[in-house]
């Protein structure tokens, strides 16, 4: 009885080179931009140390970690306040973005007839809505749920419209032609074709109801405890207390960076199985 040889399995060349390659840039998407963080991180306490400059001028990293640590009691409470309101605003922006997306789709008069209010709310500095609303608007988490809302409101409204429009025709007419109605056309055909721009939308408006929650409460000029990661900014600015200030621009930076990436991981779960934009790419 002779023995069978069984030489190993190897990879065509080409196929090698592209898993070494996807390799590669899996490593790279994340281990360049930690390199160059920790770089510029260098750089920043090297330029503090050379140059002598004053901590209450330009802190040194250490000293703002330090910093982070003392005052995490005040900064992390700080900062659940400004999470409530950029979290609540947020989930308004979607409920009333999609609710309206859905109604502008049923109706194009409707849609010519409202959507130019969208974009008066949108290209307007809320700076300058914002003392109307302190005048019409008693309570102050009100206020600044209203504010961060109307930042976030609009790339949820404009995306999902889009994408109820960017219906393939041929797909609607076969809808049609089989008897579907309205709701069945927007219930099966329609809503998941929106869901990229929707959810390319819900990206852009996480970070924008970060931004208008952080801008409302500068302009709000809320103080006292129960007030959000601005008020210890521009407290801090008044006291010349630098490492607090930039220990609070360091937490609302991460909290964007983490808002983006959920996000993010969320929009990749939901088209991987389906969508061209989730798929990989065949090289």
């Amino acid at each position: 009885m002779t023995a069978i040889d069984e030489s190993p399995l190897t990879l065509d060349p080409e196929e090698a080179r592209r898993v070494r390659q996807e390799r590669f840039e899996r490593t790279g998407r994340w281990l360049l931009p930690l390199a160059i963080m920790i770089l510029a991180i260098c750089l920043w306490d090297r330029i503090c140390v050379w140059n002598e400059i004053p901590q209450y001028i330009l802190p040194r990293p250490g000293v703002v970690l330090q910093t982070l640590y003392n005052d995490a009691g005040l900064l992390f409470s700080s900062l659940l306040v400004t999470l409530r309101i950029t979290f609540l605003s947020l989930a308004l922006a979607v409920i009333g973005g999609v609710g309206l997306s859905v109604l502008f789709a049923q109706s194009k008069w409707v849609e010519m007839s409202f959507f130019p209010f969208a974009i008066v709310l949108q290209v307007t500095p809320i700076v300058a809505i914002f003392p109307l609303i302190n005048i019409y608007v008693d309570n102050q988490t009100t206020k600044l749920l209203l504010c961060a809302w109307i930042v976030a409101f609009f790339p949820i409204l404009s995306n999902t419209t889009l994408g109820l429009n960017s219906v393939d025709r041929n797909l609607r007419d076969l809808f049609k032609l089989n008897g579907a109605t309205r709701w069945q056309q927007l219930r099966y055909l329609r809503l998941p074709a929106a869901m990229p721009y929707f959810l390319g939308g819900l990206k852009i408006a996480g970070g924008l109801s970060l931004i208008g929650a952080v801008v409302a409460e500068f302009v709000a000029g809320a103080t006292g405890q129960s007030s959000g990661l601005a008020s210890r900014i521009i407290e801090a600015g008044y006291r010349l207390n630098a490492p607090r200030l930039f220990a609070a621009l360091f937490l609302i930076s991460l909290t964007g960076i983490l808002i983006f990436l959920v996000l993010s991981l969320i929009s990749h779960l939901i088209l991987r199985r389906w969508h061209e934009s989730a798929l990989k790419q065949e090289r």
